[in-house]
């Protein structure tokens, strides 16, 4: 096949996997009732409605003028829809439902938008060769970035009351589990390679830069924590333990009367679990979702810590007695079922230990999928770091200190960002987050 051939079918390729990934979001907006989409489910985030626009103003805004000179038609909802909110500081958004225009007037704007990029992608298709050069890299930003939101979305919807989300699907996620037996693993000293070399293959500018480092010895726990376990720390008081939890961690439990998980809720002596379309008994098998400043405290009450980012990466893609590193834990397979809960399987997290596949060289299990892993490493560049020249926030305006970085995947985590060097980052007091954690000792 020739150069030219070879770049229609790219093109092609990624036309379609925006398509998909258009119909992903779709199918996840189809679950909400209608009286759902002026609510704001979480204080920190926008309105739902703000995101049924911001999908489409994103693509437009980044490819419409840029990759196809195409001209603007409604810049006050491309200005409106173009930027979410950080829950980091500047206080709680104050505006009411009749501040948004109404779904029907979203709708046509979204379909416009999605009919003038669509042509404009088709008549790139007949012209491979020309066009702005980096092309193929905003589509995959744009793919991506939608994929993120299908994740962040459900957090939003998950906070949502039963009664304004019309979907009841069958829940496999609350069948019983393996029984497993929590041990450390030891992991020799090593080296762990962070980041993804300047190639062709598409990474966000924070994975950029290939860095290899040495890992000391040390040991980390074969599954993530569990509700079981966590419900110890609970029901010894760790909440209520000053000294296990750090200043901020300390003020933000306090200001928020927070005394046991997000995901969790308790009537009189019952302990049930949140899912996304119902309640149910707690799962005690499964991995407990928290937020950062929660983990951190229940692994100083067991004296142990969480894993830095380096930790991680070595437990989950190094190789016992070799200098080789695999893609994933399991091997170079691509993710499919078998390996893991992940790319949209569930609602809900699975028992730990339901995918033995998955585990890395060194026997630990669910490093990817079934919930996004705590670090404590706090995010920051990689040596070497450039912005995107064509989205220079994305990361950089989270180079505060006030971010850490989570590694894995949980059960809405989109296949294609599985990737070894993919990286994402919370701030330590949102607890919304479909991620867990696992401990080290060193």
């Amino acid at each position: 096949m020739g150069a030219l051939a070879t770049a229609v079918r790219t093109r092609r390729d990624h036309h379609l996997r925006l398509e998909q990934a258009r119909h992903t979001t779709d199918e996840l907006f189809r679950i909400l009732n209608d009286d759902a989409f002026y609510e704001r489910p979480i204080a920190e985030r926008h309105r739902v409605i703000f995101y049924l626009g911001h999908l489409e103003t994103f693509d437009w805004n980044l490819l419409g003028e840029r990759a196809f000179g195409l001209k603007r038609f409604n810049r006050s909802f491309d200005q409106l829809f173009a930027f979410g909110i950080d829950p980091v500081g500047g206080g709680l958004p104050t505006d009411t439902p009749a501040d948004w225009p109404t779904r029907r007037e979203i709708a046509a704007y979204n379909q416009q938008l999605r009919d003038a990029l669509d042509r404009g992608i088709e008549e790139a298709l007949g012209h491979p060769q020309e066009g702005h050069p980096q092309l193929l890299a905003m589509l995959d930003t744009a793919i991506e970035h939608r994929l993120m939101h299908a994740e962040t979305l459900a957090y939003m919807f998950h906070r949502l009351p039963f009664d304004k989300k019309r979907r009841e699907p069958v829940e496999a996620a609350w069948r019983g589990g393996p029984r497993v037996a929590h041990l450390l693993v030891d992991i020799p000293a090593g080296f762990a390679t962070l980041g993804m070399a300047d190639n062709n293959d598409f990474a966000w500018d924070n994975e950029r830069g290939l860095n290899r480092v040495f890992v000391p010895e040390f040991s980390i726990e074969n599954h993530n924590v569990t509700n079981r376990q966590f419900m110890h720390f609970v029901q010894h008081g760790g909440y209520h333990e000053r000294a296990l939890w750090s200043a901020e961690g300390w003020k933000w439990r306090e200001e928020n009367a927070v005394e046991y998980p997000a995901f969790w809720n308790r009537r009189g002596n019952v302990w049930t679990y949140r899912g996304m379309f119902s309640e149910h008994p707690l799962p005690m098998d499964q991995p407990v979702y928290v937020s950062h400043a929660e983990a951190s405290a229940y692994a100083k009450w067991l004296g142990r810590k969480l894993p830095t980012e380096e930790q991680f990466h070595r437990a989950a893609y190094g190789v016992p007695n070799s200098s080789e590193e695999r893609s994933y834990p399991w091997g170079e397979d691509a993710p499919d079922s078998r390996f893991g809960n992940f790319n949209f399987a569930n609602w809900d997290p699975e028992p730990c230990g339901s995918h033995p596949e998955g585990a890395s060289a060194f026997g630990v299990q669910d490093l990817v999928g079934n919930g996004w892993e705590w670090t404590r490493t706090v995010f920051a560049p990689f040596r070497g770091f450039a912005a995107m020249p064509f989205y220079p926030g994305y990361s950089a305006n989270f180079f505060d200190g006030k971010h850490y970085v989570m590694k894995g995947g949980s059960p809405r985590t989109a296949a294609c960002m599985l990737r070894r060097s993919f990286r994402n980052w919370f701030q330590p007091h949102y607890p919304y987050v479909y991620a867990t954690f696992r401990c080290v000792e060193e």
